[in-house]
Parts: C-alpha cells; sequence; structure tokens
C-alpha cells in the first residue's frame, strides 16, 4: 500500500478571476498536482464550498480557510498512512468532516485531497490516469465522450439578455479531431452571422458561448441551425443541439418566468416538447427546476427518446437523489459533477446508480474552471456518453480538448 509522506495546497485564481484551491500530494517519493473548479449555476444539493467570507478580500471568495484546513487538520490525519486505495482515502476524508454535505472542511477542501490522490496513484502505478479512474468503476475499456460544446450562453453565465443557459453544439463526427474542426466551423461562423444581425461584437459568455442580444428564444435555435448550414452541415446529421435550461433560475412560486411572465409547469413542459419537435434538439439539461418532483416524470414522459431528460441541478451528483429519481423515472441522464458531491468515491456512486438505471452519463466542467485536464480523463475512464466542457476559445476549456486529442491518439496507437 501506498505511503502519504505529504499534501499541501494553495490558492489558485479560475477562469472568472476567482480563487480556488490547488493541492499537492506525494505518495511513495512520486507527487501529483490538481486544481479544483467552482460553479455559478449550482443546486442546493451541492457540497458546500469553503470561502474565507472576508468582504475586503476577492468579495469574501477567498479560499485561504480552505487551504488551511488541507495543510493542518487533513495533513495531520493522512500523513505518514499507508492507503489501500481511493476508497479507503476517500472514506478518511468524509469521516474526518462528519456532515452530509462537507460544510465543516469545505467541498473543494475535500474534492482537492481526493483527486490529488487519484493523479498521484495513477503516477505510483505508471498508468495514465484515466485507466486508474477506470478502475473505480469496474471499467478496463476506456471509451472517448461525445463532445457537447457552448455556442450560445445566456442565464447567469452571461448577462441574462434570455432566460436559459445555453444553447450547445452536438458534433456528430466519429473522431474528437473531426467533431473539433467542426465545431470550430461553426462557432465562427456564428460569431460572424450574430455579429452582423445583432451589431456587437462577439460578446462571450463564462464558458466561452457567444451571448449576443437575441430578440428571441427561438432566434437562439434559428442562429444555431444557420450557423451549421452555413458551415455544409446538415443540422441533426452532422450536428446536433443540446439545451442547458437552468429552469430553477427562473423559478418562482411555482411558476416558470421564462419570458418574464408566469408560466405553469404544463406549460413549460409543452413549451420544451415544442423545442425538440421544431429543432435538432437531442438533450434537454434541468428542463424543470430542482425541487418540482412533481413534473420530473412527466417530462421524461413527454420527450421519451426524442431528447435526453437530463438532471443537473436536479441531481447534483447525489446518490440520493439519483435513487429517488430513478424510482420515480424523472430522467434518463445524468450529468455528472465532481464537485457536487465533493469525492471521486461518491461520484462514483452516483455513476453506478445512473449505469444500473441505463441512463447516459454526460461528464461536466463547471463555470469557473482551472487549466488542468483531469476531467478528461474521468470522462474517458468512465467511458462516458458526452462531455460537457465549455466553448473552444479559453484556455481553461481547450485544456481539456487538448488531452482528449492526445488521449484519442494514443488510443488509436494501442490497436
Amino acid at each position: 500500500m501506498p505511503r502519504i509522506d505529504s499534501i499541501d495546497a494553495w490558492e489558485i485564481i479560475d477562469s472568472r478571476g476567482r480563487p480556488t484551491v490547488a493541492a499537492k500530494m506525494v505518495l511513495d517519493g512520486v507527487a501529483g498536482e490538481v486544481s479544483v473548479p467552482s460553479g455559478a449555476s449550482t443546486g442546493t444539493a451541492e457540497a458546500m464550498e469553503l470561502r474565507d467570507g472576508d468582504p475586503k478580500r476577492y468579495s469574501g471568495l477567498g479560499t485561504t480557510r480552505a487551504v488551511a484546513n488541507i495543510r493542518t487538520i487533513i495533513s495531520k490525519t493522512i500523513v505518514g498512512q499507508h492507503v489501500e486505495d481511493q476508497q479507503s482515502l476517500d472514506r478518511m476524508l468524509l469521516d474526518l468532516d462528519g456532515t452530509a454535505n462537507k460544510s465543516r472542511l469545505g467541498g473543494n477542501t475535500i474534492l482537492a485531497v481526493s483527486l490529488a490522490f487519484a493523479r498521484t496513484l495513477a503516477a505510483v502505478q505508471s498508468v495514465p490516469l484515466y485507466e486508474s479512474l477506470g478502475r473505480l468503476v469496474d471499467i478496463d475499456k476506456p471509451r472517448l465522450p461525445r463532445l457537447t460544446i457552448n455556442l450560445f450562453s445566456g442565464g447567469k453565465h452571461a448577462g441574462g439578455q434570455v432566460a436559459i443557459q445555453d444553447v450547445l453544439m452536438v458534433p456528430l463526427q466519429k473522431t474528437i479531431d473531426e467533431a473539433l474542426a467542426a465545431t470550430h466551423a461553426v462557432y465562427y461562423a456564428a460569431a460572424k452571422l450574430t455579429g452582423k444581425k445583432y451589431n456587437v461584437r462577439a460578446l462571450k459568455a463564462d464558458e466561452g458561448g457567444l451571448a449576443p442580444p437575441f430578440m428571441s428564444l427561438e432566434a437562439m435555435f434559428d442562429d444555431a441551425v444557420e450557423a451549421m448550414r452555413v458551415c455544409d452541415l446538415e443540422p441533426g446529421k452532422d450536428m446536433a443541439i443540446a439545451v442547458d435550461v437552468a429552469s430553477t433560475h427562473f423559478y418562482r412560486e411555482g411558476n416558470y418566468y421564462l419570458r418574464g411572465e408566469p408560466m405553469s409547469a404544463t406549460q413549460m413542459r409543452t413549451q420544451l416538447k415544442e423545442w425538440v419537435n421544431r429543432w435538432p434538439i437531442i438533450s434537454v439539461e434541468d428542463g424543470l427546476s430542482e425541487d418540482d418532483w412533481l413534473n420530473w416524470p412527466l417530462l421524461r414522459k413527454d420527450l421519451g427518446d426524442k431528447a435526453l431528460t437530463l438532471g443537473d441541478d436536479f441531481l447534483c451528483t447525489n446518490p440520493r437523489r439519483i435513487e429517488r429519481a430513478v424510482t420515480a423515472n424523472a430522467c434518463n441522464a445524468l450529468l455528472l459533477k465532481v464537485n457536487q458531491i465533493g469525492t471521486l468515491t461518491e461520484a462514483s456512486e452516483a455513476y453506478r446508480l445512473a449505469r444500473q438505471a441505463g441512463w447516459k452519463v454526460v461528464v461536466s466542467a463547471r463555470s469557473g474552471e482551472t487549466e488542468d485536464n483531469w476531467l478528461a480523463d474521468l470522462a474517458v475512464g468512465w467511458a462516458a456518453d458526452y462531455i460537457k466542457v465549455g466553448s473552444i476559445c479559453q484556455s481553461e476549456r481547450l485544456a481539456k480538448y487538448n488531452r482528449l486529442l492526445y488521449i484519442e491518439r494514443e488510443l488509436q496507437e494501442q490497436k
């Protein structure tokens, strides 16, 4: 069993200019480093990030308390220990925190240590990180995911010019290389198209999606399809659409304020079904509020097999919520964000529950990302159906896509 020689941590800045946590672990003389992301659109059931709360420093968003917890409380507990595997390390962290939502040590604190162990263990074993991560969920054959890439953004990721959060491209080419080439063409065609139409330069959101002042929600979908056709790509055949509705953010007192006026849950479901029937949409993420348990099964029935009923804030990568959703037949896809739950072991439990239910799995980044690329290895190692990273014009996003390109080449050479 490898011995933990040391653990250290420090504060770094994420892609939104906010602090986050980086950590370095040494196992049997081998070192590994990671950094963790942070979300803007967060579910209420997510693991709690630990922030400093000092308004004079980073508007209270500093992470020096989280760093201190790693250097003191966690370090005193785990350094010198011989740890058998990821589950053993994560169990130690969970016992040390002792809360349901990681509120004592912080979800960001615990995740940094969990991931640092995973990366360093792979280095000790002299295997790629994706191979080591695959063992957590008993997958011995890694698989490249299909990409879902931000094209247009609104909601909390942009200026709120439209209520929904993202319209994403889903390139249907056979390889990551071909998919990224098609994405590049459509993204820049869309930038040119919307720049002329709305007389603006390409305004970008947190994750790199374009954010022009659309006249309507429907214009987002129309412009996406038009950009595909400009590139001689057939919508629905060469490239599809995914939509992140993020409905919780415009849900109040039983109504959905999609266009400023109240809509009932029935009306909201009807609207989503109309979108799926009208445009080549193959995935609807958080189409309803995270606590609208009554209507999620009805939405799942409405969409049928035409589009995935994908849960993000609704599920929060939380095994208990996933179990309830499986029982209610409320979804058929999980958006898996490791920092929503706090450890790789808990995320693997969420993954297993989704797979046992026959669901698709989408491994996702966050709006506040770093240049670390471990997410690409997670998606490949866990044979995710899709990966959701962001657009193609910011380094924290490109780090993941470039890692996927490298892994694709590596797997091709192994054949």
